[in-house]
């Protein structure tokens, strides 16, 4: 009797901390998954190498001068070359109302594009695509960013130059080589440039409804830059001024009695139409190709 009670209270410590050692055992430590789970989201870093570049951020500023300078708005379509974490598709649709494309290569960076378009709210308004930009087509596009390496700038620049007249460009650090930029951008030590797309100009034009009967029309083009001659009979007259921005051309003209002509019209394929101002007095006129 007396050795019972002596030993049932023994007896019973030592299965209540083999109960309870073994509770402790199958049961899961607190966070255990956390770290797993959170190892597994992709997040870029800065300087990781890429398909062809390394990702560095274009800086907030920048990205606002850059959109600004180009005039975004709610009626444009902005293509993003090389999207990155997707900051300039997602700005310039929540602070300048534009329907955003992301074309990025890296479909863990895309991803993660996605994801911070999703937090923006942005989803209705900016689309990003995993893809390389030599292959997609953003042909639709009325603004292009990107910030890429002076070579390919060069190589997408013959594509860039097919593009609708007026589509404006705008490039972070890297210019586009004899093609000089309508603009430069600065904020701070970031540099950025802003071209628009010019018409295709050069060449042979024949140019009516100036009294004296058509004109024949020489206009030479390097990129935005323009020169030329027109001819009517014997008299050759040099065209001063000449200015091309996307689809607006600009020039002036001396005739044989001193007086200056002014004219300013908009291109259209073969087709340029606009106005001659002299001595205060405007006249329609049309410049085609022969």
């Amino acid at each position: 009797m007396k050795l019972s009670h002596v030993l049932l209270p023994i007896l019973l410590t030592s299965w209540l901390t083999v109960a309870s050692a073994s509770t402790s055992s199958t049961m899961p430590a607190a966070n255990s998954a956390s770290p797993t789970a959170a190892a597994s989201v992709y997040e870029p870093v800065r300087g990781q190498a890429g398909k062809d570049v390394i990702w560095i951020p274009t800086p907030d500023g920048l990205i606002d001068k850059m959109l600004t300078t180009a005039k975004v708005t709610d009626q444009d379509r902005l293509f993003d070359l090389g999207a990155g974490n997707g900051i300039i598709a997602i700005t310039a649709a929540r602070k300048y109302g534009a329907q955003s494309v992301g074309i990025e290569y890296n479909p863990d960076m895309a991803q993660f594009a996605r994801r911070k378009v999703a937090e923006a709210g942005m989803t209705e308004k900016v689309k990003i695509i995993t893809g390389d930009i030599f292959q997609e087509d953003f042909s639709s596009a009325t603004v292009v960013t990107l910030y890429l390496l002076p070579h390919l700038n060069l190589k997408l620049r013959p594509i860039l130059l097919k593009m609708k007249p007026g589509t404006r460009v705008v490039s972070h650090a890297f210019n586009m080589g004899e093609w000089e930029p309508d603009e430069t951008i600065s904020h701070q030590y970031a540099q950025g440039y802003f071209w628009v797309v010019p018409a295709q100009i050069d060449g042979d034009w024949v140019m009516t409804g100036l009294d004296g009967g058509s004109m024949r029309l020489n206009m030479t083009q390097s990129f935005q830059n323009i020169g030329g001659m027109l001819k009517r009979g014997g008299q050759t007259l040099a065209l001063l001024g000449a200015r091309l921005r996307g689809d607006e051309v600009k020039f002036q003209f001396i005739t044989p009695d001193k007086k200056l002509h002014v004219f300013t019209g908009l291109v259209d394929g073969r087709r340029i139409t606009g106005t001659v101002v002299a001595d205060h007095v405007q006249i329609p006129v049309e410049i085609t190709r022969p």
